[in-house]
């Protein structure tokens, strides 16, 4: 069981290692990190700031790319080229299919991300001879981008399973965007007096994954570190609700009908 998972898990990677977008967002995102010094250096003082900032802010936004716009075709790719067919045949259930592309993507976005973070720390050097305390704020907050990736991949797991790619990437986008506003829209359903809208805002806060708790690229850019409990509690929610949303899916492909 585990060697035809690690199989279709590698597999996987190498087949999103080969897509030219990856190479391209990997070397943009490392190019706004040296655009992030040469605007730093515009303004005294605040260079390191900037740098952080952008630097974080575009190892997230291609990270969050990547995972959307290839996990929304982990499945459907897989059943457009007939492949799935072939490896069905063989004693493999559907549960290690999906696990196992799950996997993949995750081993794919960690590797290109630590591209990303070594490119931004190189930068960071260039801008700094040495690095100081303060410089972990930034591993914690990658560390907190995987966790945040990994949901992401497995909200477009899910959609992949039910619907096409083009709807995959809006389902995914929009469960992005409300997760990313859950802590507002909370605050407004209990500012509106109405008890509809508390309910409404407390059922949505409940259900989809909270994806602004994963964004401290602001504190990393002021060297301020997540504390330890944040830390597991957030490594905690992740890993729940990514097992939730892979169960799901799991059951989704094991009643889906191959044509």
């Amino acid at each position: 069981m585990f060697q035809r998972i690690s199989s279709i898990a590698l597999h996987t990677f190498k087949q999103s290692v080969r897509d030219k977008i990856l190479y391209s967002l990997v070397l943009f995102a490392v190019l706004m990190s040296a655009a992030a010094v040469l605007m730093g250096s515009i303004s005294i003082g605040v260079t390191q700031m900037m740098l952080v900032n952008l630097g974080l802010g575009a190892i997230r936004f291609f990270g969050l790319l990547m995972a959307i716009f290839i996990g929304i075709s982990l499945v459907w790719r897989e059943i457009e080229r007939r492949t799935l067919y072939n490896v069905l045949s063989k004693p493999v259930a559907r549960w290690e299919f999906i696990l196992g592309k799950y996997l993949g993507l995750v081993l794919t976005l960690a590797v290109n991300t630590g591209i990303m973070t070594a490119g931004y720390f190189a930068i960071l050097l260039v801008q700094t001879p040495r690095l100081v305390p303060e410089d972990l704020a930034s591993l914690e907050a990658v560390y907190f981008i995987l966790l945040e990736l990994a949901l992401v991949v497995g909200v477009a797991l899910f959609f992949s399973c039910i619907s096409s790619p083009a709807l995959s990437a809006l389902f995914t986008f929009c469960v992005f965007i409300i997760g990313s506003l859950l802590t507002d829209i909370l605050w407004f359903g209990h500012e509106s007096q109405s008890a509809a809208m508390g309910w409404l805002a407390t059922f949505l806060y409940y259900v989809f994954p909270d994806f602004s708790a994963f964004n401290v690229v602001s504190g990393a850019a002021h060297g301020t570190l997540v504390p330890g409990r944040a830390l597991v509690s957030h490594s905690l929610y992740a890993l729940l609700y990514a097992a939730i949303l892979v169960s799901a899916s799991i059951l989704i492909f094991e009643e889906r009908e191959l044509q």
